[in-house]
């Protein structure tokens, strides 16, 4: 066909063009004269590396061929060798269009659903994410009717490649890939349903929170045991992206703030209890097993302050406040608590907003131990907005205020698609309407 030999047409027209002899062009390309022989004349296919010195020899962008050499790569005995960097190069240059069509083209031939799958995993190591997502969502038809680890695999990073600012649409994808879950080896299972418990968190589906943290532990509990018990090397054992024991010390603090979220303040703190004992157990002492205990202890002192203020006992807000101001990364996410319960029990908390308003709205997504995940943070900060508005009005009447806070928190609910927190911020507005002035009015109806 014409395109299969188009590369070397608009070479050898480019050639004549620029009257450039051969021996010349192989010198400005760098590839042997007796090998661009061949290859001007049809007896030897294109590699990569040979495509790019055409390209760069006739002074052209490095992609100018490419839809061409989707052509070439089917027009000799078709090699993954020089299919394999092509795809590469191409989620490199974001040439996504290219990438499904060799796919594509490919699978007519499902031998190769399993090189296609690992060139899907170095893509997604390397953050190419989209081009990785065509290669997955390929592999997953091709094996959609098989109960094979591959599938699950291709389910679980699909997920977390489709995860985004819509909340919605993410528990969606969770909802999907939920039932792939048991079908992963237990070093992706963890760390997937720690995925999945901060989707679900985040929409507050806290009963599926839990069930799912109790999964978790049972599942890093075994393992645990196992890898302790084992005489075997390190080397030999399956490598989870966490050791197991945060695994286990995390699903107690997810069962905590599930509990603590329903209300459930007694069950919060003897989980608390659990995660705060670490020490106790964990084999680990090494410095990576240090860091991880001590975090989950500080943790464990300022959610029991936490608890104890939301279950009641407002003494203790003083002493949580100073305690948190030693820690600067955490002092946004406690804040939010103490306005929650400030407006729980009628507390006046403006010397304490006035302590720490550096740090709201959040400055960092950054704590001591890793990041809090962005759609995390943006959807505590549109709820913090909604209970701020709530106290600037019932404890100072500052309806003025409490009109613009819940005017943003509505903007960026909106944004992400937190239903929950859109109703919260249009049923706030109708309470304070009377309040608003008419900019304010005009500013709720166009966000609505």
């Amino acid at each position: 066909m014409e395109s299969t030999n188009s590369i070397r047409k608009k070479l050898m027209q480019h050639m004549r063009s620029n009257k450039i002899k051969h021996s010349h062009f192989a010198d400005i390309s760098g590839i042997n004269s007796g090998t661009l022989s061949r290859i001007l004349q049809g007896n030897k296919p294109i590699s990569m590396n040979q495509l790019v010195a055409i390209t760069a020899g006739m002074g052209l962008p490095e992609d100018f061929f490419f839809d061409d050499y989707v052509e070439e790569c089917f027009s000799f005995l078709i090699s993954i060798r020089r299919i394999r960097p092509f795809i590469i190069r191409c989620a490199e240059l974001d040439r996504l269009v290219c990438v499904e069509q060799i796919v594509n083209r490919l699978l007519d031939d499902l031998s190769y659903v399993s090189v296609l799958f690992d060139i899907a995993e170095e893509l997604f190591a390397n953050n190419k994410c989209l081009a990785a997502g065509i290669l997955y969502r390929s592999v997953r038809e091709a094996e959609k009717y098989q109960h094979s680890e591959r599938l699950a695999l291709c389910h679980y990073r699909l997920f977390l490649i489709d995860l985004g600012e819509d909340l919605e649409e993410n528990v969606r994808a969770a909802t999907q890939f939920e039932l792939y879950v048991n079908r992963l080896d237990e070093a992706n299972q963890l760390e997937a349903l720690k995925q999945l418990m901060h989707v679900f968190g985040i929409v507050h589906k806290w009963v599926k929170v839990d069930a799912l943290a109790k999964e978790m532990h049972r599942i890093a509990t075994i393992q645990y045991d196992l890898q302790c018990r084992s005489v075997r090397s390190e080397e030999g054992q399956t490598r989870t992206e966490r050791p197991l024991y945060y695994y286990i010390l995390y699903a107690y603090l997810a069962q905590s703030t599930a509990s603590e979220k329903c209300g459930d303040y007694k069950r919060a703190l003897e989980f608390v209890a659990l995660y705060a004992s670490g020490e106790s157990w964990v084999k680990e002492k090494d410095e990576e097993a240090k860091q991880i205990v001590g975090q989950f202890s500080k943790w464990a002192v300022a959610n029991t302050f936490l608890y104890r203020l939301m279950s009641g006992e407002v003494d203790v807000l003083e002493e949580y406040a100073d305690y948190i101001a030693s820690h600067e990364d955490e002092i946004f996410i406690a804040m939010q608590h103490i306005v929650q319960a400030a407006n729980l029990y009628g507390l006046n908390i403006d010397s304490i907003l006035e302590r720490f308003t550096a740090y709201v709205p959040y400055q960092s997504d950054k704590t001591e131990f890793g990041k809090y995940k962005p759609n995390i943070l943006k959807e505590s900060y549109t709820q913090f907005l909604g209970d701020l508005a709530v106290y600037r009005f019932n404890e100072n009447k500052d309806a003025g205020s409490a009109i613009k806070l819940m005017l943003e928190g509505l903007d960026l609910s909106i944004k992400i698609n937190n239903r929950k927190i859109i109703n919260n911020c249009m049923t706030l507005f109708e309470q304070f309407r009377d309040y608003a002035v008419l900019e304010a009015k005009e500013a709720f109806k166009n966000l609505k």
